[in-house]
This record gives C-alpha cells, structure tokens and sequence, in this order.
C-alpha cells in the first residue's frame, strides 16, 4: 500500500508539473516596432498631441472625429470638394442606369462595394439618436459639421432610393445596388469597381415591411436633428418618413430578402415587427402625433421580443428605451416601459450564462450574434445603457448602467488582454491590416501585404470569445469594416467628450502586444493521451494492489534473510 501512495503523489506531481507549464507557456511578451500613429491634417478642429487628462479631452475630440473621417471613406458617387481622404475617388456613378434611375451616391457597406439600404437605416438612426443625446460632445469636439454632412450623405441616397409617395398605386424602395458574387471576387480600389451592379427593390407588389420601416425609422430621426438648422430639408426628410413607413404598413407584412433574393446573403432579416415598432417610434418622437404611439404600443403587444442584442436585425432592445424615454418625456406613466428596459439592461449587465455571457477579458458576447462582429453586440449594448441611465428607477441602478458601458468602451480602447484599442489609427497596437479594400491600395489582398492607406477610426470586427484577434486582413470576421460597427461607437465617444475628465485607456498603454500561445491541437490529444495512461496505471495498480503488497513484502524478506537491509519506508 506504501507504493500505491507513493504512486499517487508522483501522478499528483506530474499533473501538476504539467499544468503549471502550460499556464506558464500560456502568455508571452511580443513587442512592436511601430510608431504611433499620426493624424492626417485637419481632420480635428483642436490641438493634437498629450491630453494630460484635460477637459474637453483631445484624445475623445480625436475619437469623434476619427469615427466621422471613417464614414466620409466608405463614401460613394461624386465627391464633393471638401473630400478629405486622398485615395478615395468618384465612383459607381452609374449606379441606378440598369433602372433608369439614378441611385449614385449613399456610402459602401462595409470593405467592399455593395450598398445596403437596410443596416445604414439602423446606422443612420442610431447615430442620429446619439447626437440628440449628446450633441453637446460633438460641439466639443469642433465636429458638429462633420456629423450632418455624414448623416445627410445616408439620408439623400434615401430619398434617392425611395418613391416618395402616400399612393397605393405604386411605391418601391431600392434596399441593394450591386452583386456580392461579383464584388467579393474583387479586392482592388474604387477605381476599377466591376460590374454589373443590379439595383434590387421592394415594391407595391413584393414587399419589403422591415427595410421600409427601417429606413421611415431614418428618415424621422433625422428630421428632428435637423430641425435647428435646416427646417426645410426637416420637413422633407419627415414627408419620406410618414409615406414609407405607410408603405411598410402595407399588408401582407414581408420579410424584404423574400422579394429583393440578392440581399440574402449580405443581410437577412429575421423579423420586421421590431421594425414597425421602431419606426412608429420615432415618427412619434419627430410629430408628438399620438397615432404613431398607439400604432407602437399595438404591434408591441401582438408580437414578442426576446433577444439581448441591439444591432441592424435587432431593434427590440431600442425600443424598451425609446418607450419608456417617450412615455417619461411626454408625462404619460412609463412604470411598464422601464420595468422591461430595466429588466433587458439587467439581463445583460448581470448576465452569467446561456447564449450570452461576458469573455474572461470582460467584453459582453452573444453566441452567433458576436461570432463575425464582436464589438458591435458590445458596443450596442453599452450605447442603449447610458441612452437609458439618466431615467432609471434608481441611482444604483443608472451607475450600474453606465459602468457596465464604461467597461465595454475601455475594452475596445485597449482595456483587454491583448491591449489592442480596436480603432485604427489611434495607437501602435491598432490593427494594422483591415479588411478593406480602398484602405488596402492594392490589386488584390495580398498584393502588397502592408496595407497603404490608414482608415482612421474605422472599428473592426473585434476578437473572439476568447479574446483573441487575428490581424490578417483575410481574416473578415475579425479585421472587417462596416457601417453599422461604428454607428454606437461613434455616439460612445460623443458621450465621452462630455463626461469623461481622463484619458482613453490605449494613452496609457506603451507599444508592444502580449502573445497569448495556443496550445495547438496536437499537443492537447498528447496530454489527453497522457493522462488517460496515468489513469489506466493507476487504475491496473489500484486492481492488483493485493498481489504488488504481497510481492514486496516477500522481496523484503528475501532481503533480510540475505542480511540486507532497505532504509525505512
């Protein structure tokens, strides 16, 4: 029995040798010899350089910007004089002609050439709904500007892309110019786009209620922003808004892939009831008319909504917080409406298992939601919780709101394991290789391997459940662009022009990446393979231990009678 102990602290030692190793082997310092990245000219009305935690802070005065530079590359059409980014040209300006009409202009999706009317709806929206929160952070930032022209180069394309008219004869939607086959065979510069580029709609007679809500939903938030200094072009925007959300209304309620099939695999949706709450939301929100409220609360009630996430597809969660900021602002009770916002938020906050959960690293994550676009789940969320925070039910509950965003946005600004601030162009530990094409300035992806041109502020993808990114520009689900990963960032950091007194968190990081070390797939069936022998050892040991104690104490005698003796045991 002595040996059988002996043989389980050896195993004992030998597991835990093994496992200290690979803990040991797990991480390891990988510097950089990049330099910090330096902002092109004029790209900020203030002074660059060391914040030194001033207030305003230049660090998120660059952020802002930074993020509206981004949108101004994925520009499409004739350019204007005032461009700013060198290497993007005039381009698809004969977008619309397969149509006979002309849908030039409106921004490229992501790295790619495809336009979609259905995420820039979303991205419009919520960018707008941020500069009415806080479009004090944009006035610091000296970027007031910047941001209508950004929202208005969304919003002329929608008027472009839509029929304008209360008739029940005919009303269309374009929700898709180009052909992802084609497009994505080509990764090359804005100057040598291929085509054909199709141009696919919605109409009166195959309909599209979720993209055409969507878009209504657009339309009406960004008549309200430019109320104060555009009446005209306000009302105009309000006018398309009322007559397509009526064409979003029209029955039978479709999902828009079902009648426009190239869009299918760019971006389904997967609902429009959301959509027809959203839209009927914010066309409350630009008219105080009560028939959209009702129109609202009514669909809200005959449908149900469950998901965690806020993005494009999902706008649920926007809704729980445009109810109850609507019910609060107009005096109405709004005890239901942040009941279920609170009730969302926490869920997410307080979240421990199931599809959603938090990384090791802390970054908010939902199973096939966050899989090929990580920070934008987190990045939703955080936006709807400091959205909501000034009217909870509680203070406890509105510094639980906000510091939950506040550790989602020092995670994308480099508070993670590989102290990488996802934005390009802010730090040496910025990606370095986007998924994009026009950044890129080459004939194909991997021709020249650098990439040539800076995307300041462009968000990428984002890591992996565990934390880890893969900077390749192949690797899309990771590196890629897009318009809708900025669109909560960029209000984040309008926020934080307001509210913050210290610096983003990459200021403080020096250069240089932890490598975290995998443990490669062969290496795992070896321990596996190891430890199954120990066990199936210490198991035959275990079984026979009878006949190994009688063994040894014949073989002990046999020893002392030869008046040889062993030290004690």
């Amino acid at each position: 029995m002595i040996l059988y102990i002996h043989y389980q602290k050896g195993t004992l030692l030998i597991l835990l040798t093994v496992s200290l190793i690979l803990l040991t082997s797990l991480t390891q310092a990988q510097t950089s010899s990049n330099n910090y990245a330096l902002p092109p000219p004029m790209i900020t009305g203030i002074p660059q350089g060391p914040s030194n935690n001033t207030y305003p802070n230049p660090e998120y005065a660059r952020l802002v910007a930074y993020s509206l530079y981004f949108y101004e590359a994925q520009r499409s059409g004739k350019l204007p004089t005032n461009n700013r980014v060198s290497w993007r040209h005039d381009s698809a300006l004969n977008d619309g002609q397969d149509v006979n009409l002309d849908l030039s202009g409106g921004y490229y999706d992501a790295g790619d050439y495809v336009k979609f009317t259905f995420p820039l709806s979303w991205t419009i929206t919520t960018i707008a709904w941020g500069a009415l929160e806080w479009n004090q952070g944009y006035q610091l930032a000296n970027q007031t500007q910047y941001l209508m022209d950004m929202v208005k180069w969304g919003t002329d394309w929608f008027i472009k892309a839509s029929s304008n008219t209360n008739s029940t004869e005919y009303q269309y939607l374009y929700v898709m110019v180009g052909n992802l086959n084609i497009d994505h065979n080509y990764f090359g510069p804005d100057t040598n786009i291929p085509t054909p580029r199709p141009s696919s709609k919605v109409d009166t007679s195959s309909h599209g209620t979720d993209a055409a809500a969507g878009v209504a939903a657009a339309f009406a938030a960004s008549s309200i922003l430019f109320q104060s200094n555009d009446s005209n072009y306000s009302n105009t925007l309000l006018t398309y808004a009322k007559n397509l959300y009526a064409f979003a209304e029209t029955t039978p309620f479709t999902l828009y892939q079902n009648s426009a099939p190239l869009v299918k695999e760019g971006y389904s949706s997967t609902n429009y009831a959301d959509e027809l709450v959203w839209g009927a939301l914010w066309l409350y929100r630009a008219t105080n008319d009560t028939t959209y409220l009702n129109k609202a609360v009514n669909y809200f009630n005959s449908n149900s909504f469950s998901k965690k996430v806020f993005n494009w597809d999902e706008k649920s969660g926007g809704n729980y917080v445009l109810f109850a900021q609507l019910f609060q602002q107009s005096g109405q009770d709004s005890s239901r409406w942040k009941s279920l916002a609170e009730k969302y938020l926490d869920t997410i906050i307080k979240t421990s298992g199931g599809d959603c959960t938090f990384t090791d690293g802390g970054l908010f994550w939902c199973d096939g939601d966050s899989d090929d676009a990580s920070l934008t789940v987190s990045l939703g969320a955080a936006f709807l919780s400091l959205v909501y925070s000034p009217i909870a039910t509680s203070n406890t509950k509105s510094r639980e709101y906000i510091n939950f965003a506040l550790s989602q946005i020092d995670y994308t600004l480099g508070k993670n394991p590989l102290n990488t601030p996802y934005v390009i162009g802010v730090h040496p530990n910025s990606p370095q290789n986007p998924h994009h094409a026009g950044a890129h300035g080459g004939s194909d992806m991997n021709n020249p391997p650098q990439t040539l041109n800076i995307l300041y502020g462009g968000i990428v993808g984002g890591p992996d459940k565990g934390d880890d990114f893969s900077d390749s520009r192949s690797d899309y689900a990771h590196t890629e662009v897009a318009m809708d990963y900025n669109a909560a960032f960029q209000s984040l950091m309008a926020y934080q022009m307001i509210n913050s007194h210290t610096d983003p968190y990459y200021v403080n990081v020096p250069p240089g990446i932890p490598k975290r070390r995998k443990i490669s797939t062969g290496v795992i069936i070896a321990i596996v393979m190891l430890c199954l022998l120990l066990l199936i050892i210490a198991a035959v040991l275990f079984w026979k231990r009878k006949a190994i104690v009688d063994w040894w104490k014949r073989r002990r005698q046999t020893k002392s009678n030869g008046h040889y003796e062993y030290g004690s045991y």
